[in-house]
């Protein structure tokens, strides 16, 4: 007795399994019996109807399917069968049948079956889609079967719902497909002529036409060449006539009905009207101008007017002549008259090509072989110019707003370069404006020890120099020269041309400078300036480190004795000298030949980077003066709560929990200056001692002597100290890597 059918009952194969729980139901694809799967088993260890299903057996050859479903394998496969259809036409004497063309396709991938009729011209009858797709069944008996690839054949008469179509050709993918299947061809038949239309084409061969007609067929070509046209570069020159130049034309040869289009170049201030054509789109005769034809005169056909007299029965009709008697015959331009060099008829215009575009080159190439495309120089020589003479300045205004009242009629104002003006405007942090220290070069004792600043901007070429003002000096100070361009001295004030005036480029560290009769001495500029210089060196040569360097190997003979000097400078051996020394010793080997900017320059690409780190004494003392001011004292506290929290007695804790505690616990420090503190203490693994940490930050147990102003150090300029400190550009300079760079002399 079988067990009931509950999930979790396991059935072996002789326990009445056959009869109660496996249905013998078949599936089927594509008229193709299928089984159930046995691979996925179901409740009770059965497969569900349906799930999957595999072929029992394959109607298509070997090769031609696969394991995947029929549709797949056979998607987008279409068998075309020709056949006909002889239909009775009753009631009507002129034919008593009409054979009825169709084409029959079968669906592979689901044996579905459409049917098509051809649409004939004037046939009279809804053709098209005759049997749209889908499964046709069998004729009785067999109406519950459907038609399969293996019914279809050739030379085979085949019924669809009463109407039987006769098979009489394939196309040769369905043979070869047949073919594979086994299936035996019968040989191609022949479909039979319709007679009604054999009669009605028999009638219309014997009418004759209702109008003259001549075929002018010219859709080819302009399907062929359409939007394809040739481009020459004519030259038309009327130097000959009376107030005659040459003429600079573009022609428009178009391939697609031969028309010619010519265009006009027309300079700026030709003084001629701006024309969209020179010649209207159209076909060109070779020998302009013809002349006045009448009207009809010109045309494409000859006709006859055909007179059968006065009578009643008279015909009116009209003949082409054959002969085309009286016929104007005109020639027009053809691309094949059309090369470099020739001279063609504008209507009376003797027109030069003398070049062409590329795709003009191509085409003539490839359909006559043509080769050789050298142009002809079709442009005019220039004319002399005239060089214009202004006169010269008259003292009143600017110079600038005199010459704009001589170039017109109405003067306009003088327009300054706003794209410069733009570009090298101060915006952020970026000022474009190069400062330089300088004093006047003069022999009057009052004015000997004077100081300026003199700035210079680069969005306009302005110059405006303020002195700095000193106590108990004896002179006022400040604005010496309002912004404004500087003319460079010995000039002619009254003159036709433009002055000069100041630029960037004269301006350099001991360079004298003469603004409006003033000597200036330019003795330093401010690191802006230097950083500025050096990186526009090719406009700048002062500040060019490779010219420099240069100029140091023409000096080769004195590298043992330059050596030997800076060694001897270089008493603590620590491989640099001081910008002083550094400067005297360069000054008096190279004897004048490098200028004080030149030595800046090099210092300063040689000079030991300085430590930006802060001294921890520093930051210690300005840490006690703050605490002092808020008369903070419970570092015992601090250091007790740090002991607690380190489990492992290694009186370390991490940084993060050493500034959130100095933070809780509200330490009168700075974010900045506890930061720094705290990266001074932090060893490799960002821990930190706190015993040494509120050591030393106790400012009653552990004080530090008070914070000293520093001393500047003072710029040697001219052999004299001067009584305004001026940072140096550098303060030690690497000479053992100068040498090497230099002289290739290496450190002993």
């Amino acid at each position: 007795m079988a067990l009931p059918l509950l999930p979790g009952n396991s059935f072996s194969r002789n326990v009445g399994k056959e009869k109660f729980h496996k249905s013998q139901h078949w599936g089927f694809c594509n008229n193709v019996s299928m089984l159930v799967s046995e691979d996925k088993p179901g409740i009770g260890g059965e497969l569900l109807f349906g799930q999957k299903l595999k072929p029992k057996y394959s109607a298509f050859p070997k090769g031609i399917g696969s394991d995947a479903p029929s549709w797949v394998a056979f998607d987008k496969q279409v068998l075309s069968f020709d056949a006909y259809l002889e239909d009775e036409v009753p009631d009507k004497s002129q034919e008593n049948y009409r054979i009825r063309r169709y084409k029959i396709y079968f669906y592979l991938e689901d044996d579905t079956i459409q049917v098509n009729e051809p649409e004939l011209k004037n046939s009279g009858m809804p053709q098209g889609t005759f049997i749209r797709r889908h499964r046709i069944s069998l004729p009785p008996p067999n109406e519950d079967q459907f038609y399969t690839v293996h019914h279809f054949n050739i030379n085979i008469d085949i019924i669809f719902y009463g109407r039987t179509f006769k098979i009489y050709d394939c196309d040769m993918f369905t043979k070869n497909f047949l073919r594979k299947m086994g299936v035996k061809l019968n040989p191609p038949g022949q479909c039979p002529e319709d007679p009604y239309m054999k009669l009605r084409r028999e009638t219309l061969d014997c009418m004759g036409p209702l109008r003259p007609y001549e075929s002018f067929d010219t859709l080819k070509q302009f399907l062929e060449y359409d939007r394809k046209v040739l481009r020459f570069f004519c030259l038309w020159d009327d130097s000959a006539s009376l107030f005659g130049d040459r003429r600079e034309l573009i022609l428009h040869y178009f391939l697609s009905d031969d028309t010619i289009e010519v265009k006009e170049v027309i300079p700026h201030n030709s003084g001629r009207d701006a024309m969209s054509l020179f010649l209207q789109r159209r076909k060109l005769p070779k020998y302009g101008p013809p002349g006045v034809y009448q009207p009809g005169q010109i045309t494409d056909r000859t006709v006859l007017n055909v007179y059968s007299g006065l009578g009643e029965n008279r015909v009116k009709g009209y003949l082409l002549d054959k002969y085309k008697l009286g016929k104007v015959d005109q020639e027009f331009y053809k691309d094949d008259d059309l090369f470099i060099g020739a001279t063609i008829n504008v209507w009376g215009r003797k027109v030069l090509l003398c070049d062409c575009d590329e795709f003009t080159k191509t085409y003539y190439k490839t359909k006559y072989g043509i080769e050789n495309f050298t142009s002809i120089l079709c442009k005019a020589p220039p004319p002399p110019k005239i060089e214009r003479k202004f006169p010269p300045y008259t003292g009143f205004g600017s110079e600038e707003d005199s010459l704009r009242s001589c170039i017109g009629l109405r003067p306009t104002p003088h327009q300054k370069d706003f794209r410069k003006f733009v570009a090298k405007d101060s915006y952020g942090n970026i000022s474009n404006i190069l400062r330089f220290f300088a004093k006047l070069f003069t022999h009057k004792c009052a004015d000997v020890d004077r100081l300026f600043v003199i700035s210079y901007f680069l969005s306009d070429d302005t110059i405006s120099i303020f002195e700095p003002i000193e106590s108990n000096s004896g002179i006022t100070g400040g604005k010496f020269l309002k912004r404004t361009r500087v003319k460079k001295p010995g000039q002619e004030v009254f003159k036709s041309e433009l002055s000069e005036y100041i630029k960037a480029e004269e301006l350099y560290i001991g360079a004298k400078v003469n603004v409006n009769g003033y000597l200036f001495l330019l003795l330093n500029a401010d690191k802006y300036t230097l950083n500025y210089m050096e990186a526009n060196s090719d406009r700048f040569p002062m500040s060019s480190i490779e010219l420099i360097l240069q100029k140091l190997k023409e000096e080769e003979s004195k590298s043992r004795e330059l050596k030997q000097v800076l060694t001897a400078a270089d008493s603590r051996l620590t491989k640099m000298v001081d910008y002083n020394t550094f400067r005297d010793i360069i000054m008096s080997l190279t004897v004048g030949k490098l200028t004080d900017h030149e030595v800046i320059t090099l210092a300063r690409h040689y000079q030991v980077p300085e430590d930006t780190r802060p001294d921890m004494n520093v930051l210690i003392a300005r840490a006690h003066e703050q605490l002092k001011k808020k008369a903070f004292e419970n570092f015992e506290r601090l250091n007790a709560i740090c002991v607690y929290q380190d489990r492992e007695k290694k009186k370390v804790l991490p940084s993060k929990y050493i500034r959130r505690l100095c933070k809780s616990s509200r330490l009168p420090l700075t974010d900045d200056l506890l930061a720094s503190i705290l990266s001074g203490f932090e060893d490799s693994n960002e821990q930190i001692n706190y015993e040494s940490l509120f050591c030393t930050l106790n400012w009653r147990m552990n004080p530090v002597p008070e914070l000293e102003a520093p001393s500047y150090l003072k710029e040697r300029c001219e052999d004299e100290w001067l009584g305004m400190p001026s940072p140096i550009p550098a303060k030690y300079i690497n000479y053992v890597r100068l040498l090497k760079d230099v002289f290739g002399l290496e450190e002993e």
